[in-house]
């Protein structure tokens, strides 16, 4: 049971980590604007040289909203579609960004949308159209967008929910499981309790807590003898009848032999002591309750 409760407890622990992680992983970038800016910076620099120019300047990135930043340049900018993809993907990635945004590509004269795509760190969401058609050379502002927590993480958390409830019926499977390994039988199979042992006779053994001594046939005949009649004298005659004679086989100091193999066995309880009665039988002793 307490091995079942570490479990349980790890468990827990795991997924409000996981759970917790997810979130601050998204935002991190998203809460440091100066990180951010810096990122687009490069973006801006990529994109002049990708249209061969290496002079003109890079207007300051204006951060407009909490989770939206704007990309300014003092000349007009043209570029293919999957250039400024894989531009803001690459400086994004490197500087650890999340990637859940939206990127808006303005006309200066009027704010309209030039060309927009969606990127999603589940890909299957990602919507990047009009690959390979050049956006025409204007006066343009890129706009990013930050995906809010709460859309782009549903899929995480149903995610986060059905391994936990994995890990719960695992531990459940494994628990059940112990519980068989650590009870073995107690319920189906009748034992009898000799001190710290359980006697099961149709099994031919004797268990503890920690572990299980076999019997062999005779010695198990002889105990089931002395555990039904405790503190009684049993006489030799009576012993050597039952468990012997009666099966067609004449022994001499076979009793004797199989008496000390019990002794033996049963020594790790020192309450129990099978008594020698001279001249009469034998006796297990055991304490009255």
């Amino acid at each position: 049971m307490n091995n079942y409760i570490g479990y349980i407890v790890l468990a827990a622990l795991c997924v409000l980590t996981i759970s917790w992680a997810i979130p601050f992983q998204e935002n991190a970038a998203i809460n440091q604007p100066e990180r951010v800016k810096i990122a687009l910076r490069q973006v801006g620099n990529e994109l002049l040289l990708s249209n061969n120019d290496s002079t003109s300047l890079i207007l300051p990135v204006k951060q407009i909203h909490e989770k939206s930043y704007q990309l300014r340049f003092e000349r007009n900018v043209t570029f293919l579609p999957d250039s400024l993809v894989d531009i803001i993907d690459k400086n994004f990635a490197k500087a650890n960004i999340s990637k859940n945004y939206i990127v808006e590509v303005l006309r200066c004269e009027d704010l309209e949308v030039s060309y927009s795509y969606e990127m999603n760190m589940n890909w299957d969401k990602t919507i990047v159209p009009c690959i390979g058609r050049q956006v025409p050379d204007a006066c343009h502002i890129i706009e990013i967008n930050f995906i809010t927590q709460e859309a782009t993480l549903s899929a995480t958390k149903v995610s986060v929910a059905m391994i936990s409830l994995g890990l719960l019926l695992f531990l459940g499977f494994r628990f059940r499981e112990s519980v068989k390994k650590t009870s073995p039988l107690k319920d189906d199979i009748p034992y009898i309790s000799l001190g710290i042992f359980q006697f099961f006779p149709t099994q031919h053994k004797l268990t503890t807590d920690t572990e299980t001594v076999a019997l062999s046939k005779k010695e198990c005949e002889l105990l089931e003898i002395f555990a039904k009649r405790p503190n009684e004298v049993i006489k030799r005659e009576e012993l050597t009848k039952t468990v012997w004679e009666d099966n067609g086989v004449i022994v001499g100091r076979s009793l004797d032999t199989y008496i000390s193999k019990l002794r033996n066995k049963l020594k790790a309880d020192t309450s129990l002591t099978i008594k020698n009665v001279h001249g009469v039988g034998y006796q297990l002793e055991i304490p009255l309750v």
